[in-house]
């Protein structure tokens, strides 16, 4: 086992915005404090604090400590933004990374296959499972650790 924390990705940096280092992230979270002054953040290979954030259409404009000019934020263009996993989900909350790797089941306790990944779609994300079913996560009626129960409608999964 590894000491390491587990790092998730909640942007990726676009264009620069203006002259005086701030740049545009897209935000891949909706939790907000992932943005608050203060917060470390890893841009690529490179730890960063942020010191200012607001919001500007689909995300952030951000200006990190230390890139204090255009050509300095021209440089973080394209790179992934990653923070620190958090303990705890909000009240109400699953975490995506909590979701991946679990083993689906029915009602009935057949299983259906296990999440590879959870697709974002416009009217509810989808759980993709190893077999190549999408199941929109609305169908999602417990969840354990490493398990979660689904209830479909009739013929989804025959799709």
């Amino acid at each position: 086992m590894t000491d390491e924390p587990v790092l998730l990705e909640v942007g990726r940096v676009g264009r620069a915005h203006g002259l005086r280092g701030e740049v545009h992230v897209i935000a891949v979270t909706n939790l907000s404090e992932r943005f608050a002054p203060g917060s470390r953040l890893l841009v690529g290979d490179v730890p960063l604090v942020v010191e200012s954030a607001r919001t500007a259409g689909n995300g952030w404009v951000v200006h990190f400590a230390d890139v204090n000019d255009r050509n300095a934020a021209e440089l973080l263009r394209g790179r992934s933004v990653k923070a620190s996993a958090l303990d705890t989900a909000p009240d109400g909350a699953v975490f995506v990374h909590d979701l991946i790797g679990a083993e689906v089941h029915d009602r009935a306790g057949t299983v259906i296959g296990r999440v590879e990944a959870v697709q974002a779609n416009p009217a509810h994300d989808l759980l993709v499972l190893d077999n190549g079913a999408l199941v929109p996560i609305v169908f999602v009626v417990d969840q354990q650790p490493g398990m979660l129960v689904v209830d479909v409608p009739d013929g989804l999964l025959d799709l």
